[in-house]
């Protein structure tokens, strides 16, 4: 059985998605921590000060998916407030303060016959996530794993398009801004 063209086109889209992630992978896993932590805190800041623009688009999420019957729960998952969005910069900070992840020597040994064992971390490479009504996790994921030089492929929910689509552009500015 063929597959049919919609998903060939989705497809073709995901791969050339994933083949730009590994390429832009590479270059993060060999930047320095202080740019990396530069980054998150410029993004953290790009967040702060677009809180109207990410609370007008959030609001245009919830109401549309009021209207269309979503749960009192999800509602609420979907919902950011002035402190919603303070809390995710926080977090954003939070994971900057943390100590690099990459270059750590996890375990080092001689073993008998000379030989000198070093494991290292490493990033993955690229992850991808799938994750519902969540706009916080768009921002906590990506720093996470920028901060230890992963890409990501992130897939937030249609509920939280508009939402995710002002997040994603703070963040894609900020890497640009960096030189990464």
């Amino acid at each position: 059985m063929s597959a049919s063209p919609v998903n060939e086109v989705n497809d073709a889209m995901i791969k050339s998605l994933a083949v730009k992630a590994r390429r832009a992978q590479r270059s993060l896993a060999v930047s320095s921590f202080e740019t990396r932590k530069a980054l998150i805190d410029s993004i953290a800041r790009a967040i702060e000060s677009s809180a109207s623009l990410i609370l007008d688009a959030n609001a245009r999420d919830v109401a549309r998916e009021q209207k269309a019957g979503m749960s009192a729960p999800l509602l609420d998952r979907l919902t950011l407030t002035p402190s919603r969005i303070e809390a995710i910069a926080t977090s954003a900070r939070k994971v900057a303060a943390l100590p690099d992840a990459l270059g750590r020597v996890l375990i080092e040994r001689r073993l008998e016959n000379g030989l000198h064992l070093r494991q290292v971390s490493v990033p993955f490479g690229v992850v991808g996530m799938v994750y519902e009504a969540r706009p916080n996790v768009t921002v906590d994921a990506a720093v996470i794993l920028l901060a230890s030089g992963n890409a990501a492929l992130l897939r937030g929910s249609s509920s939280a398009r508009e939402s995710n689509e002002v997040l994603v552009s703070l963040m894609r500015k900020a890497i640009e801004e960096s030189g990464l």
